[in-house]
């Protein structure tokens, strides 16, 4: 079965999962707008914020779609850095490779960005296809990680992820590469390949690269398809979205999981010194992104609450505390389709949203007040219509889709 379009009808939903505390009534600011697909972000030693904008895409060579029958990838220069200070935003690297469908959706491009001690910025590239066709686009960093100077608009490559996958493909599934996020961990960079369902390291100037773990593949025992039709076990297409080093030193794998997108289903994983990944903590929907905060909470980021399939693109941030215990922090009421987050000196929550469409991503901070119940009720829906690009996972491999208005199409 390819899953190669469905439908998508927004709607907004407040989940009471559960093992949930009550929710905490959190009110929301946009302190950036206009933004092309906006991915991962960070705060600088400068304590300025810094977003990545995956871009549009653009007019030069193209690739074929993996998900989108019958269209194509076509690459462009609309990638972007955008830093975010003082309530002001102001693109200071621009010119990053990016592709996408010729709407500007299905994008790959500036993924994440994270400093080191000296300040120095690292960016994933993302690609999204197989390595084997990028060629045909030219001299292009899709698929690295690069380093960059903000002063003189200028990059260098340090990693290729994408033709380590075409070289090892360590996880033995379809030739898929999509740098995804990054951290710096001491002299290395630690980098999450979706594509390639991969941890992989290496050293920042660019020495040894390796795969350190393989993010298991996930059966589903009881699937439910938008058809209502029963099968037998059916093996999901869950890949790794990102990272977080943790107060124990080991490294946290957040989850994606594939069609049919089930709800519940998605996984953190914990990866120790013996790179064997094992499951930290489960029974969430569709992540994205983790962060720490200094007292070892760990915020969970829900691109989609329920199966995409169902029309709902609302997520939500979830706090685990070290004892375990979940409390929501927002749910839906304008949170649509984030892609990432990170926790702010001033204790704030900044969040990507809208991060999967140009023109109208954005970041927002989220401040906490006090606690109110949640609803008992398992979804409390409100409409609100539009489309959207989502990731589509085949094979174990990060896969894109193009999202209708339409119904599911399957082949």
């Amino acid at each position: 079965m390819k899953l190669k379009q469905f439908g998508m009808t927004f709607l907004s939903v407040c989940i009471a999962a559960s093992g949930m505390k009550a929710a905490e009534a959190a009110s929301f600011s946009v302190i950036a707008d206009g933004l092309n697909n906006p991915r991962g972000l960070t705060f600088g030693n400068d304590g300025s914020l810094y977003v990545t904008e995956a871009g549009t895409g653009g007019n030069g060579a193209c690739v074929p779609s993996p998900s989108v029958a019958n269209q194509s990838l076509c690459y462009g220069t609309t990638g972007a850095v955008t830093k975010i200070e003082n309530g002001v935003q102001e693109r200071i690297l621009t010119g990053l490779p990016s592709l996408a469908l010729s709407d500007g959706t299905d994008t790959s491009g500036p993924q994440d960005i994270k400093f080191d001690a000296t300040g120095k910025p690292y960016i994933a590239i993302g690609y999204g296809s197989n390595p084997t066709f990028r060629a045909t686009l030219g001299n292009t960093d899709l698929g690295k990680i690069i380093t960059a100077n903000f002063n003189t608009n200028s990059w260098t490559s340090v990693a290729d992820l994408a033709n380590y996958e075409l070289a090892n493909n360590p996880d033995q599934g379809d030739l898929i590469s999509n740098p995804f996020s990054l951290l710096l961990d001491g002299n290395n960079i630690v980098a999450v390949d979706t594509g390639a369902n991969e941890l992989l390291s290496v050293g920042t100037d660019g020495s040894n690269l390796k795969a350190i773990a393989t993010i298991p593949r996930q059966t589903l025992t009881n699937p439910i398809f938008p058809s209502g039709a029963s099968s037998s076990p059916f093996e999901i297409q869950a890949v790794p979205t990102n990272i977080a080093k943790g107060p124990d030193g080991a490294y946290y794998i957040s989850q994606l999981t594939g069609f049919p997108f089930p709800e519940g289903e998605a996984k953190i994983y914990r990866v120790g010194a013996d790179g064997q990944p094992t499951v930290y903590t489960d029974g969430f929907t569709q992540l994205t992104d983790l962060a720490f905060d200094p007292e070892g909470n760990l915020y969970a980021l829900q691109y989609a609450n329920q199966s995409l399939w169902k029309g709902n693109l609302d997520g939500s941030v979830i706090k685990i505390a070290p004892d375990g215990t979940r409390t929501t922090i927002l749910s839906g009421n304008g949170l649509e389709s984030p892609t990432a987050l990170t926790i702010g000196a001033d204790n704030a929550i900044y969040v990507t949203n809208r991060g999967d469409r140009p023109g109208v991503g954005q970041v927002i901070k989220i401040e906490n007040s006090k606690s109110v119940p949640e609803s008992t009720s398992t979804f409390s829906l409100l409409a609100f219509l539009g489309t959207v690009s989502v990731t589509l996972l085949h094979k174990g491999k990060a896969k894109r889709l193009k999202i209708s208005d339409k119904f599911v199409q399957e082949c």
